[in-house]
């Protein structure tokens, strides 16, 4: 079981450089925000679930941030007081229908396609934070939060500019270089220093 229950989880793209470039994406010049509904949400252990309308479903390891209090319009220093902690996220994406819409709400929306977990890890530095991911035991994804294109701090301020950031509520701030398809029976782990490891297995949807 997930330990979140957000109003809303808030994702961002292309945050760092290099996975920009391997997509043959440009860096964008102010956040790339985007929404999973929080349908997607499952917690460690529970499998992703692959759609059969999809032909390429990719992991995407990133560092969650979850909100601890009520945000609107903060600068950078305020957003960072009013982080909550931190957790492990897998924004799953299909890609070939994030190519096909334009828009990315279909890709990224399907149920299973938000893992999160293990736990909501407080009082850690965002500074400090180093993230991988593992599909099978092989790294496949390493990049520290200092990495990001738009700081974590910069990316709730931001945020709380566009809309109030409620308790509890979920920002996934990107993924770095290396991500690429899952299959049936894959295992994919998600670990961020002093957070956790977020385990989820990979099945074909059955439905």
């Amino acid at each position: 079981m997930t330990p979140l229950k957000p109003s809303k989880i808030i994702a961002i793209g292309r945050n760092y450089i290099e996975h920009a470039r391997e997509l043959g994406n440009e860096v964008p010049k102010e956040p790339m925000v985007f929404f999973k509904p929080p349908s997607s949400l499952i917690g460690p252990g529970e499998a992703i679930l692959l759609p059969g309308v999809c032909q390429r479903v990719e992991f995407e390891a990133e560092i969650g941030v979850v909100i601890g209090r009520r945000l609107r319009n903060a600068d950078s220093a305020t957003a960072e007081r009013a982080i909550g902690g931190y957790v492990c996220v897998n924004d799953v994406t299909c890609r070939d229908l994030q190519k096909v819409d334009g828009q990315w709400g279909r890709a990224k929306g399907f149920d299973t396609f938000c893992p999160a977990g293990p736990r909501i890890a407080t009082g850690l530095d965002w500074r400090s934070l180093e993230l991988s991911c593992r599909v099978n035991g092989v790294e496949r994804q390493r990049a520290k939060a200092t990495d990001m294109h738009f700081s974590i701090p910069d990316l709730v301020s931001f945020l709380s500019g566009v809309m109030t950031l409620e308790p509890g509520d979920l920002i996934a701030t990107g993924t770095p270089a290396g991500t690429a398809p899952l299959h049936d029976r894959d295992t994919v782990e998600v670990e961020i220093s002093g957070v956790g490891v977020l385990s989820n297995p990979v099945r074909l949807d059955g439905k």
